[in-house]
């Protein structure tokens, strides 16, 4: 995300110069290898070291970080005291939560930092507000989202996109939604649907995981009916991980001794060995859709992004479309379009209409339809 999310910003108006930062210079090389046009620096430093991340921050006016979320806080605390604008790609809410209580700090030290600001959470979230907004009234709002290898792998259908951590966290922690318009929270996992994209792809299932509604439960909350966000998988996929959960193989506990990896660690480390490995040709499939009412007749706006991966960077969909739509908000508040100071919430800070736009310009493109009823 970090290589992609370095190339993107090499091509962003405005931008004569980069820092690529990482614990070792090595790895921050590589990410810069493809940055062409401008000037671009490689740096070694500890992320969990907030001192040294606020000394290199304070030589720059805005930042991306696509390091591991238990980081962001930090990170976070240290752009604030750099006074450089900052964006994340998130991943926990209650992290998410810690950032938010810095948003005083944040408008003192004229600074915007938007958390959560990948694909999911992140640009769905966007549209989702969005398409909210578009109508008079909305009464459900509809989030579904997944990376597919193109592939369909056996046994689950399924290859490492994005940090392990991240995918089973999105597995084990609760998801929210909105319910008989009031905030609930169901199992991860659960609630199995059927849907279907347009060939190859054809008959999926879509079931709940956490974070992706990112904060659009608490913001739309007595606004709309229902709101969900549910991952796009391969059929059986849910089935396989939710076993696994239940027999305990993603638990924190460290049967090896306090010294030993935790029973989640070792799965981890399992599924690293088994659905990592060289990277694949992929797609991300996208579909949000908010229903309601407008100009007094029924009406459900949808929008839709199938996205793959790209030859001539070596950019898989999952990097374009989490790493540049991260790329793309950062561009709205370096710009001025983003002016607000604070700790933000991409869904009522970021103009989706805007946001498809910038989007557009990088070559990810979002299609909409309009059609009578809900």
């Amino acid at each position: 995300m970090g290589r992609a999310a370095a190339w993107d910003l090499a091509r962003t108006p405005g931008v004569d110069g980069l820092v690529v930062a990482d614990v070792k210079r090595e790895r921050a090389k590589l990410a810069a290898d493809d940055v062409q046009g401008i000037d671009v620096k490689t740096v070694a430093v500890d992320l969990a070291d907030e001192a040294a991340v606020a000394q290199l921050l304070g030589g720059v006016d805005g930042a991306i970080t696509c390091a591991d979320y238990s980081l962001n806080l930090g990170i976070t605390r240290a752009a604030i005291r750099a006074k450089t604008h900052l964006v994340d790609l998130g991943g926990n809410m209650d992290v998410v939560d810690a950032q938010m209580r810095l948003d005083a700090e944040a408008k003192a030290a004229a600074v915007t930092v938007i958390p959560n600001s990948g694909l999911a959470p992140g640009m769905a979230n966007v549209l989702a507000y969005g398409l909210y907004a578009r109508l008079d009234s909305c009464d459900a709002v509809r989030i579904r989202v997944g990376g597919l290898p193109l592939d369909r792998p056996v046994p689950i259908g399924y290859r490492l996109l994005f940090s392990v951590r991240g995918l089973t966290n999105e597995y084990l922690e609760p998801a929210e939604v909105i319910t008989g318009g009031k905030r609930a929270t169901v199992e991860s996992l659960t609630e199995i649907e059927a849907l279907e994209f347009p060939e190859p792809f054809g008959a999926l299932e879509a079931f709940h995981t956490s974070g992706g509604a990112s904060l659009l439960p608490r913001l739309l909350e007595g606004k709309v009916r229902s709101l969900d966000y549910k991952t796009i998988r391969y059929p059986g996929h849910a089935a396989v991980f939710h076993a696994m959960s239940r027999l305990g193989l993603l638990s924190e506990e460290r049967p090896f001794g306090a010294e030993g990896p935790t029973i989640r660690e070792a799965t981890e480390a399992a599924l690293v060995g088994s659905l990592g490995g060289p990277a694949r040709p992929d797609v991300t499939l996208v579909r949000v859709a908010a229903s309601g009412t407008k100009d007094g007749r029924p009406m459900t706006i949808e929008q839709e992004l199938i996205e793959y991966a790209d030859a001539a960077s070596g950019h898989s969909a999952m990097m374009r479309t989490t790493s540049y739509s991260a790329v793309a908000m950062l561009e709205l508040v370096l710009s001025g379009v983003v002016a607000r100071r604070g700790v933000l919430s991409q869904e009522e800070n970021v103009p989706a209409a805007r946001f498809v736009e910038v989007l557009a310009r990088r070559g990810i493109s979002v299609r909409e339809r309009a059609f009578p009823g809900g």
